[in-house]
């Protein structure tokens, strides 16, 4: 019995591919770990193979331009279908967008996504906080120096995702996971603030 599918090698070798040469911001973890923890963490809630799959390439096209057709040709229209509504259009006539502004976007079409492209944003959203925990605790306070904003507004926007995936997944072990997590994001930043 194979462990995974012919069709998910083969998002797995996209997603390779496409972020080849991009890594985490401020490490040089390259960014396919990122993408297979998300993968993961959908797989191990149980969640069908288009799920998986779009954690794979859940970012494809806002970070490295894959056109979404190219995805839908190749793993159809609901994998596709969450990647759109998980990508954030980073650019407006050239210029890039304020992150408030395309934040709350993100967030508004959070709100209006299938509960599958939710359940994607959770994973993504748990691993990314565990990442940051885990640089908290690592660098200290210096880990803000990394993002364009600071821990208050990563908190604000990892608790808005957390409170969208409660009301869309209600009772889901993932949504109480995502809690959790950014419950301990919350200490950590209070805790490194006092140091």
């Amino acid at each position: 019995m194979e462990a995974y599918s012919e069709r998910y090698e083969a998002a797995l070798a996209l997603a390779a591919r496409v972020h080849r040469q991009q890594t985490r911001k401020g490490s040089d973890v390259p960014y396919i770990v990122h993408l297979a923890h998300v993968s993961v963490i959908l797989i191990r809630h149980g969640f069908a193979e288009d799920l998986a799959i779009a954690g794979l390439l859940h970012d494809a096209v806002e970070d490295q331009d894959l056109p979404l057709a190219d995805i839908e040709a190749g793993f159809g229209p609901e994998v596709a279908a969450m990647v759109a509504a998980l990508t954030e259009r980073k650019h407006e006539e050239g210029v890039e967008r304020p992150w408030e502004a395309r934040k709350r976007e993100a967030l508004h079409q959070l709100r209006r996504a299938n509960q599958d492209a939710v359940a994607v944003k959770a994973a993504d959203a748990l691993h990314t906080v565990r990442s940051l925990l885990a640089g908290l605790a690592a660098e200290g306070p210096a880990l803000w120096a990394n993002f364009s904003r600071g821990a208050d507004q990563s908190l604000w926007f990892y608790e808005s995702v957390a409170e969208i995936v409660r009301e869309r997944l209600p009772e889901h072990p993932l949504a109480d996971e995502l809690d959790r997590a950014v419950d301990a994001l919350e200490e950590a930043i209070a805790a490194s603030e006092d140091r």
